[in-house]
């Protein structure tokens, strides 16, 4: 089991303060069309995606608020939720405008940010992934530290409503649950329906404030890492769907055995189709298991792997979760 102190290092090495994002986003898509997948190179690795048009085809496709089983469009929805809160708040609170979501909530301590986004018939709390995925001018060494203070503290501690779970991901969330849970109570007895979301670090806050919270409509998850153990598992009641991108590396930590997945399980296959168990695709003989999937080899003096990422790496970027969801939409419509 790789050591998930190496792999959030990793993580930090591979990013670039504002990098530029215009040749490597996929371009806009008609509602009836496909999206192209990203080439996925250091430059671009890390959110947020300030050139990205979130929640292009929104109008077509609205969030199903009332669902009670898994929805590809909510799944869509939530996806590009949990790639855009990774952004500051100017740049997020017009694109929740943009949705009829006009009351945004903000909750940002030093390990942990969250925003509430609702109208008067549903709220998304979504919470945002670790700090060292994002990069830009307002880069902050504090709240990265914080970040790998979660991640790291791997030690199971006693859980609230049964079972034990990830020190690390349990103290994260405390530190804006005063504030938080009564703000979602206030929504809730305003009749809406409650819906929780996050990508990596943040799939796994969502998980913990929604078992605690309890009335939740629907939680999704993108490249969660495990939460706790099988006690916690069979106390939970609340329904989570765990959407996994192929070699996506973080689902694998902390290590099987004393830690267990959550939810019922939606994979993203080599070739982009959303699965209910793990595809397995056979490697072809003499060719790497990731070629020509978004990569650019070709380099310059020779250098064929000049931007190469690891598949386990490129795979946990949040924008690939949202397009090829995206385009499961399509496929299936057709």
């Amino acid at each position: 089991m790789i050591n998930i102190k190496i792999i959030l290092m990793a993580s930090i090495l591979l990013g670039s303060i504002n990098a530029p994002l215009a040749k490597n986003v996929a371009q806009p898509a008609s509602p009836s069309e496909r999206k192209e997948i990203p080439k996925i190179t250091l430059k671009n690795l890390s959110p947020p995606y300030k050139d990205y048009d979130y929640f292009q085809g929104s109008e077509t496709y609205g969030f199903q608020f009332n669902a009670t089983s898994f929805s590809l469009i909510n799944a869509w929805w939530l996806a590009e939720v949990s790639t855009l809160v990774y952004a500051d708040e100017k740049f997020v609170r017009p694109r929740f405008d943009r949705l009829g979501l006009t009351e945004v909530r903000y909750f940002d301590k030093l390990g942990t940010q969250c925003y509430v986004a609702s109208n008067d018939k549903f709220a998304i709390v979504a919470f945002r992934g670790s700090e060292i995925w994002k990069r830009n001018k307002k880069f902050d060494p504090g709240k990265v530290m914080a970040d790998l203070k979660a991640d790291v503290d791997i030690w199971l501690t006693d859980w609230q409503n049964g079972g034990k779970v990830h020190r690390g991901f349990k103290e994260a969330l405390e530190e804006i649950l005063p504030d938080l849970l009564p703000y979602i109570e206030i929504l809730d007895d305003r009749g809406c329906k409650i819906w929780m979301t996050g990508h990596s670090l943040g799939g796994a806050l969502a998980t913990l404030c929604a078992d605690l919270y309890g009335n939740v409509q629907g939680v999704y998850t993108y490249g969660s890492p495990r939460v706790g153990n099988e006690t916690f598992k069979e106390d939970l009641n609340i329904k989570i769907y765990r959407i996994v991108n192929n070699d996506d590396i973080v689902p694998r930590i902390p290590s099987l055995g004393v830690y267990v997945h959550v939810g019922e399980l939606k994979f993203i296959d080599h070739d982009g189709t959303i699965r209910d168990t793990v595809a397995v695709k056979k490697k072809p003989v003499n060719q790497p298991r990731d070629e020509l999937y978004g990569q650019d080899r070709s380099g310059r003096n020779g250098n064929s792997f000049k931007g190469f990422v690891p598949s386990a790496f490129r795979d946990h970027v949040p924008l690939l979760y949202t397009i090829h969801i995206w385009n499961n939409i399509i496929e299936n419509r057709e």
